[in-house]
């Protein structure tokens, strides 16, 4: 198992051991870009404003160590986030 197949189905910022989504939390799928098929939880998290989203922490990005991944959620479908490029 390569590691992208190991993070697909994966919780964003979850412990490595114990990754996997959890019953009773409402998840989003990041599509594209260095976080790609892992899971972010938004069971808490705030409505955007149209093209607004998250920015997310990886090392695996653009920027390497301390850099972030943007992702904003898709409009016809909020359980996608879609990915809009890096940040240093």
């Amino acid at each position: 198992m390569d590691e992208l197949e190991f993070m697909r189905g994966r919780v964003y910022g979850a412990d490595p051991e114990d990754g996997g989504p959890r019953p009773g939390r409402v998840y989003a799928q990041l599509v594209g870009g260095p976080l790609d098929g892992l899971l972010l939880d938004v069971t808490d998290a705030p409505a955007f404003p149209p093209g607004a989203g998250v920015a997310l922490r990886t090392e695996i990005g653009r920027f390497g160590a301390g850099g972030r991944a943007q992702y904003v959620p898709r409009a016809e479908d909020p359980r996608r986030y879609d990915w809009h490029g890096d940040l240093p």
